[in-house]
């Protein structure tokens, strides 16, 4: 057996991310066969005690509390930035800079000013780069785009989609600190927008291609929350709702929405795709199926919604070759390993652009996002701006 290179990862962060980033580094070479193997090298993060819990638990052969020493070290080929947004973009530019691929959560900065820093300084270093927008490795959503890609839907016509939770609802929750940081605009940079509907956007223009102008409405409904630093009642600046139109380069229509204040639903993500020939749609609570509409012009008893189980391991549905035998479902965590599986296999590579979504595409979905915002505030019709990181 050839003995296949190391591919040495340090991870910054041990939170919800940096779990299902970390399962994905081990499970990678138990399902895929690539030329590198990753090992878990290192992971950062201010609390040495649990760092050490967390290396402990996952495998880290060491811990760092200084994301600079681990950006320094020699032996760490991947940079992997699970830490909340207000650090990606210094901490990104550090490891391009010392030679680092990169591996980034979502979204990609805190606004388009320092995304394009950041592009600017990955493609300069000509560092590998991803972002983790995960739901494009999900096997149902990922037939969505060759079955489209294939013209099934013919001229598209409409997107919809929407990102619905429930947690914030509590008047009582904090904004800030360590568990709370998505509540305090300084650290996240905006609210439902930037954590949930930059997942359908990125998922859209994936699908669908690029959006060209928005028009948005957003709401905090709960104007001020104590902060968990200070103790002292603060004012809300982020978005707890957010809906929004929007129109596609190629004349498409749509309509997204998020919330955190939808009683009921935990992480309601779903999307439809209607087009002249046929209609896809896929919910995340159901996420190895996907519902098919074929507008069958030579027999219109045959036409109707049919359910396909994304399983087939014969080529037939991506990713599945990978995991079990046909009418087996996998889940939300299998979604990160395929994407790492795919970096994995791009490492090193000498094509163009070949781990997708890379900044420059979560730069376009930033875009997107200020956008909104920007049209929120004035009550107006926006352009999403051109990317400027060249």
């Amino acid at each position: 057996m050839a003995t296949k290179k190391p591919l040495r990862i340090g991870l910054i962060g041990y939170g919800f991310m940096g779990r299902t980033h970390s399962n994905a580094f081990r499970k990678v070479p138990n399902f895929f066969d690539l030329k590198y193997e990753p090992q878990l090298a290192a992971v950062c993060a201010r609390n040495k005690d649990r760092a050490e819990a967390f290396a402990s638990q996952w495998g880290y052969e060491s811990v760092e509390t200084d994301w600079r020493k681990l950006i320094d070290r020699d032996d760490i080929d991947v940079i992997d930035i699970a830490a909340p947004n207000n650090v990606h973009h210094e901490i990104a530019i550090a490891a391009a800079k010392a030679g680092k691929a990169i591996l980034c959560e979502k979204p990609l900065a805190l606004n388009c000013k320092e995304g394009e820093e950041m592009v600017r300084e990955v493609e300069k270093a000509k560092v590998p780069n991803m972002v983790w927008y995960n739901y494009r490795r999900i096997p149902a959503v990922s037939l969505a785009k060759n079955m489209i890609e294939e013209g099934r839907l013919g001229k598209i016509y409409h997107y919809r989609s929407n990102f619905l939770q429930d947690w914030t609802i509590n008047t009582d929750l904090p904004q800030g600190g360590e568990g709370l940081w998505r509540l305090d605009a300084k650290v996240a940079g905006s609210g439902v927008t930037g954590d949930l509907l930059a997942h359908c956007i990125d998922t859209a223009i994936w699908l669908n291609g690029p959006i060209v102008e928005v028009s948005a409405m957003t709401e905090t409904f709960v104007k001020e929350r104590v902060h968990a630093k200070t103790g002292k009642k603060q004012k809300v600046t982020i978005d707890d709702a957010c809906a929004f139109l929007a129109r596609f380069a190629n004349g498409s229509l749509a309509i997204f929405e998020s919330t955190r204040y939808a009683r009921g639903h935990k992480a309601l993500y779903t999307l439809e795709i209607n087009g002249a020939d046929g209609s896809l749609a896929w919910d995340l609570h159901d996420l190895h199926r996907l519902e098919y509409y074929d507008y069958d012009k030579e027999d219109a008893k045959t036409r109707g919604w049919r359910s396909i189980h994304v399983s087939d391991n014969g080529g037939e549905h991506p990713y599945m070759d990978k995991w079990w035998v046909p009418g087996l479902n996998i889940g939300y965590e299998h979604s990160f390993i395929n994407q790492f599986a795919d970096f994995v296999d791009g490492f090193g590579s000498r094509k163009k652009r070949p781990n997708r979504p890379d900044f420059r595409d979560a730069l376009e979905t930033q875009y997107i996002c200020e956008a909104v915002l920007d049209s929120a505030k004035s009550g107006r019709w926006k352009k999403v701006g051109k990317i400027k990181a060249k």
